[in-house]
């Protein structure tokens, strides 16, 4: 939110603030679902969400949720919360598509062990997923725009995905499905994810993805899915920005 190094994070401090200013922007006197947009790892979990039960009993939020939290992040908190007598993150929103699987792994079977609901961000990955991006064609998506690199076709990881992409192409023209509704009915058909977030910029944008709502795919097409990226497997980690701390900080990892 801004250059200050205490303008970010999860304290109770930078948490309160924010959250009143929010309310004002907004002209309202609570928001129904306040999220912690990724784990701040110079807070501890009962400063935070001691905070987030506060707020929660003074009626400024009413339910609160966690965002693209590592697993043992997610299990941390509800133990936290747990031993601390305090309010429980209730959803985590986190990245998941037909090319992002990992959350597969252990973040969704930990959310369903949990109760949580799951909100899914960025279903057509970055527009890789939205019929925009297809071999020999130019790619105009707003996103190749803002961050060019991640659509460099002369990426081998970018190359690689494109194939990918073609294959799905074929499995939703076989199944009658716009890719759209391909890769929205992908991320709602498993049983963890109870809502997958669509990001239009235009009426026809709007449109396309609504026409996903009721998209129900079959068996056969969830199976050629796993034959073509692989339960579990990323092909754009980078887009997760969710990297521990103990990876990108070498002093985590001596003494």
């Amino acid at each position: 939110m801004g250059e200050e190094r205490n303008h970010r994070g999860a304290s109770r401090r930078w948490l309160t603030s924010e959250l009143d200013s929010s309310l004002r922007r907004l002209d309202v006197d609570h928001v129904d679902l306040y999220q912690v947009h990724r784990w701040d790892p110079t807070t501890t979990d009962e400063e935070t969400l001691s905070a987030l039960t506060d707020l929660q009993r003074s009626g400024k939020i009413r339910y609160f949720g966690s965002s693209t939290f590592p697993a043992y992040r997610i299990v941390e908190g509800q133990w936290a919360a747990r031993r601390h007598n305090l309010g429980r993150y209730v959803t985590e929103q986190l990245n998941y598509s037909i090319l992002n699987r990992g959350a597969e792994t252990d973040v969704l079977p930990v959310t369903e062990n949990h109760g949580l609901g799951v909100l899914v961000w960025s279903p057509l990955s970055s527009g890789w997923l939205s019929g925009a991006v297809r071999a020999g064609r130019e790619v105009t998506t707003h996103r190749s725009s803002v961050i060019p690199q991640r659509f460099d076709l002369d990426v081998p990881a970018n190359r690689a995905k494109l194939d990918v992409v073609e294959q799905v192409a074929k499995v939703a023209a076989d199944a009658g499905l716009t890719m759209i509704q391909l890769a929205l009915g992908f991320v709602t058909a498993h049983p963890g994810v109870t809502s997958a977030i669509i990001g239009p910029r235009t009426m026809d944008h709007l449109e396309s993805q609504l026409a996903a709502a009721d998209t129900v795919l079959s068996a056969d097409v969830l199976d050629a899915l796993d034959a073509i990226v692989a339960p579990g497997v990323d092909l754009s980690p980078e887009e997760k920005i969710d990297t521990r701390p103990s990876i990108t900080d070498a002093t985590l990892r001596r003494r």
